[in-house]
């Protein structure tokens, strides 16, 4: 009689807990279709998870790698369940590239924010639209104390990500505390990135302008109504001043959840979407959360010289609403003078309502309704020459990319110089949220778009072809969830904009927001 082979030690409990991970995705998947919800919208169902992915189609052998993609993973607490999107514990993703093969991971970002609340079984910090339940009326005060201070801000790091030139990988949110390193092959929590130059401040874009050389940033100042604009060396934590823009409207700085930069300038939004003492100290959120919408306040684009700090310009443009600026340049005559900024952003056409928009509720129970406001991309021209007003118009026929448009990307060798393309998230009406990517033609004003009936696509990301000479030589990597309560990591040609491969995770990922990409040559 032959013999049976015994399994190896383990082999057993490896593939019962396989067994058991199947059928819990299959029960989730299950409810999720009944109660026609997307899993972009709800919790992750682990902590942590890793493994090869199989793939649909090939993906380049060029392309060796990590993409790393941050975003709100956890939107509850026990039983309690938070109001937006931009409220949910810090869910870092990765994909790593290598010889054609994918290795997928995910894991919580271990922010104190995070770790009190599950030690506490209860929010402990104040988020983007929750604030902790005081006992009584001294706590209450104490509370205010700590607002006042920031002990009580969030450092939830649930927003943005990024390489510096150093090497090291920071995750970020709106609140300066909110900086946290981590380990871009294990993912890590390594600690909160301190800052060593005694500046201070309590909040800062979530999106900084990051070179090999060099990270830029601004500080708004909400007791006297500015901006810092700030310099930090690559290998430092010391952030330097380069100048200080002042407000020309109020009574607060503009939110600037970014901005954009050119080889020589930094670009200053001051929008009338404005920061709001008040609504910071309310316990329950307003539409505007902790802005205020102030259109009489006036709009302005302020440009400020990288070498001197001096301020070169400051223009008033019409109303606008945007999270996430494209790129910039300089714009020269015959004689190669400088004459003018071109900045590129989402534009939510000056409706501050796009926030409310983003409450889970809406997300969650809006699905097929056209509700989604009417975004384009905004072009705002800046002059040089001492004039007092700048415009702002589209950049194509919104028509092109679906009335909406967010999350982009472009190709990072083309940041703050003249760019053709531009990718991001669009719109396929009817819909609630952006559910197409959208490759944009600046020169040809003109847009390709993909779409999956029923999914939402995250940011798309472009990673160039190691000698590329074309801007759009390359892929796009996207992260998908599915109607049908699956997921799949999408490769997209950059120049077609069809698709070369797909890979399905073993669940789904709640939608993320922002990434970096992260060379082979530069790991470890």
């Amino acid at each position: 009689m032959a013999s049976r082979t015994k399994p190896k030690k383990g082999y057993s409990a490896v593939r019962a807990a396989t067994d058991k991970l199947s059928k819990a995705v299959t029960v989730e998947k299950t409810e999720l279709r009944k109660a026609g919800k997307l899993a972009a919208w709800t919790s992750i169902r682990q902590e942590r998870w890793e493994g090869e992915l199989q793939l649909q189609g090939e993906i380049p052998l060029w392309l060796n790698g990590t993409y790393l993609r941050n975003g709100p993973g956890l939107w509850h607490i026990a039983d309690y369940y938070f109001r937006h999107l931009f409220d949910g514990y810090a869910t870092i993703v990765r994909l790593h590239f290598n010889q054609g093969r994918l290795v997928a991971s995910h894991r919580q970002i271990e922010s104190e924010a995070y770790k009190s609340a599950k030690k506490h079984n209860r929010l402990c910090y104040r988020e983007f639209s929750e604030a902790p339940k005081p006992d009584g009326f001294f706590s209450y005060v104490g509370e205010l104390a700590q607002l006042f201070s920031g002990a009580s801000l969030t450092d939830n790091a649930n927003t943005g990500i990024v390489r510096l030139g150093d090497g090291r990988v920071v995750c970020l949110t709106e609140t300066v505390k909110g900086s946290i390193q981590i380990d871009p092959e294990t993912l890590g929590t390594i600690g909160r990135f301190v800052y060593t130059d005694g500046l201070g401040g309590l909040i800062h874009s979530a999106h900084p302008m990051v070179t090999e050389t060099e990270l830029v940033t601004l500080l708004p100042d909400l007791v006297r109504a500015g901006y810092t604009v700030v310099r930090m060396e690559a290998g430092t934590n010391e952030r330097r001043v380069v100048g200080r823009v002042e407000c020309r409207g109020g009574p607060s700085p503009g939110w600037v959840h970014s901005f954009p930069m050119t080889e020589h300038y930094v670009v200053v939004p001051e929008m009338p979407l404005r920061y709001s003492a008040e609504n910071l100290l309310r316990a329950e959120p307003t539409p505007f959360y902790k802005f205020e919408w102030r259109p009489e306040s006036g709009s302005y684009m302020h440009v400020m010289c990288k070498a001197s700090g001096r301020v070169v310009a400051s223009v008033e443009v019409p109303p606008y609403v945007t999270f996430h600026f494209i790129n910039a340049y300089e714009a020269v005559d015959d004689d190669g003078r400088i004459t003018a900024i071109i900045a590129d952003c989402c534009e939510h056409n000056a409706n501050a309502g796009i926030l409310d928009k983003l409450r889970l509720g809406n997300l969650q129970s809006l699905a097929g309704q056209d509700v989604l406001p009417n975004a384009r991309v905004g072009r705002f021209r800046i002059p040089l020459d001492g004039r007092s007003a700048g415009t702002l118009e589209s950049a194509l026929d919104p028509e092109e990319h679906g009335r909406g448009i967010d999350m982009c990307s472009i190709n990072p060798a083309y940041q703050s110089r003249p760019y053709r393309y531009a990718y991001a998230c669009g719109a396929q009406r009817p819909c609630n949220f952006p559910n197409t990517l959208t490759k944009i033609d600046l020169l040809k004003r003109k847009a390709k778009n993909w779409h999956d009936k029923g999914s939402i696509p995250s940011e798309p990301f472009f990673v160039a072809r190691p000698g590329a000479t074309e801007e759009d030589d390359g892929v796009v990597i996207s992260m998908v969830s599915g109607q049908d309560g699956e997921g799949y990591a999408l490769i997209l040609d950059g120049s077609s904009f069809e698709e070369i491969a797909r890979a399905k995770f073993p669940y789904a990922l709640p939608y993320g927001l922002h990434g970096c990409w992260i060379p082979e040559a530069a790991i470890g």
